[in-house]
């Protein structure tokens, strides 16, 4: 029995030898191990990412809000974390506040719009976050982002540009008068004496009037008419004075007279003209495209430039990213939406506006826009005048274009000013 018992133990002994891989002489201790198997319930989780909200500064109220609002809705679609609040300040009053913001390492907004000069003073200064991670150059028309790039850095999104392409009447209006649109600027200057003997007219062309820019936009539109972009571009680098003679030609021998013969009304806030021009009290207005979106039927538009015009201004929207922003990713990819695919929503709306993004196309804009885009794509693009000088000049021009609109016979003085506050290289 003992045997018996010995020779199970041995067996026992034997097998447990084997098991544990008692081989070439090296002894290897086995740690049993006990698994635990426990089946759990899959239960799947949807978490709500909390929602950040991206602050936004602009210029735009009333209709104009209105159109990039819609841009703003598309963005929130496609990236639901985000909520987006605007904000309406003019640049005027954001070109005092932000520098001592910034200064202080503070931003009231995470995407700004802003005058391109603006944008890239703040980017010299160190103010700004580089776009150019989100901004491909290739993409866009020719020198759009040149205001905005410093060093081969990138500190504005380019958005929708405004046109200033000419003067605009009502169809319906000429069509009751038996008028038509000029061929040449005599025909232009007989055309604007016609109006002004209509009953009910008060003057021929209703002068807007903000801070002085919709009289720059006239200036502008017949230095480009009859100096052409070159001239535009000079002056705008002070290569050319104001008192040259080319320069001076143009206002006397071209504008001058037309205000001295009271064909322009005098300044009248803008957006109060446009409702005077539109029942009949003025015939003609300069405005730039926005204007389309601003009436009550666009279709009854008609568009008169100045016979030979040679280019037209082109004014972009710029979007700028302060480095001090809490949410730096979600601000660039805004600023990159705006620069992009928001053209071309932004285009679709009562805007007003025309694309700066090569990937959108004339079945992109609203049907109002359509013909005006044509019409501007068949001349030179040229920058806006005080818009790229800036600074306190920019100021300077506007309140000499007002003098001159009410005085005319001080054009000499306000040439003489425009180049003594020019600023020096």
């Amino acid at each position: 029995m003992k045997r018996l018992l010995t020779l199970a133990l041995l067996g026992v002994v034997l097998m447990s030898v084997l098991s544990s891989g008692c081989i070439g002489g090296t002894t290897q201790t086995q740690t049993p191990v006990t698994k635990t198997v426990t089946e759990k319930e899959t239960i799947t989780k949807t978490e709500t990412q909390q929602q950040i909200v991206l602050k936004v500064i602009g210029p735009w109220s009333g209709a104009e809000l209105d159109a990039f609002m819609e841009v703003i809705k598309a963005f929130e679609r496609e990236h639901p974390n985000i909520k987006v609040e605007y904000k309406t300040y003019r640049a005027e009053d954001l070109a005092t506040i932000l520098p001592l913001q910034f200064e202080s390492g503070d931003t009231p907004a995470d995407v700004i719009a802003m005058w391109g000069w603006f944008i890239a003073e703040m980017g010299k200064k160190g103010h700004l976050l580089d776009l150019s991670s989100v901004i491909n150059p290739d993409e866009y028309i020719p020198g759009i982002l040149d205001p905005v790039t410093v060093a081969g850095k990138i500190y504005g999104a380019p958005f929708t540009a405004a046109a200033k392409p000419g003067f605009w009447y009502r169809k319906s209006f000429f069509k009751e008068h038996g008028l038509e649109p000029p061929k040449t600027w005599d025909e232009f200057v007989e055309l604007l004496a016609k109006i002004q003997k209509i009953p009910g007219v008060k003057t021929p062309i209703v002068s807007g009037d903000s801070v002085g820019w919709p009289l720059s936009d006239v200036v502008e539109h017949f230095i480009l008419t009859f100096g052409g972009r070159d001239l535009q571009l000079k002056l705008i680098k002070g290569e050319v004075k104001w008192e040259d003679p080319q320069v001076r030609d143009i206002f006397e021998k071209r504008l001058v007279p037309l205000l001295k013969a009271g064909y322009f009304s005098e300044p009248i806030e803008w957006t109060s003209a446009i409702d005077l021009w539109w029942k009949g009290d003025y015939a003609l207005y300069f405005m730039g495209t926005w204007i389309t979106g601003m009436v009550e039927d666009p279709n009854d538009l008609g568009l008169i430039s100045l016979p030979g015009v040679k280019a037209m201004v082109i004014a972009p929207d710029y979007f700028m990213v302060p480095k001090y922003t809490r949410h730096p990713k979600e601000a660039l990819e805004l600023a990159k939406f705006l620069a992009t695919k928001g053209q071309k929503i932004h285009v679709g709306t009562k805007s007003g506006k025309l694309a700066t993004w090569r990937n959108v196309s004339i079945d992109d804009y609203w049907e109002p826009m359509k013909e005006v885009a044509k019409i501007v794509s068949e001349v030179e693009s040229a920058p806006d005048l005080d818009d790229s000088v800036g600074g306190e000049w920019q100021k300077v021009f506007w309140d000499q274009l007002k003098l001159l609109w009410v005085q005319p016979d001080r054009l000499d003085e306000v040439l003489k000013t425009l180049d003594e506050k020019f600023p020096k290289k």
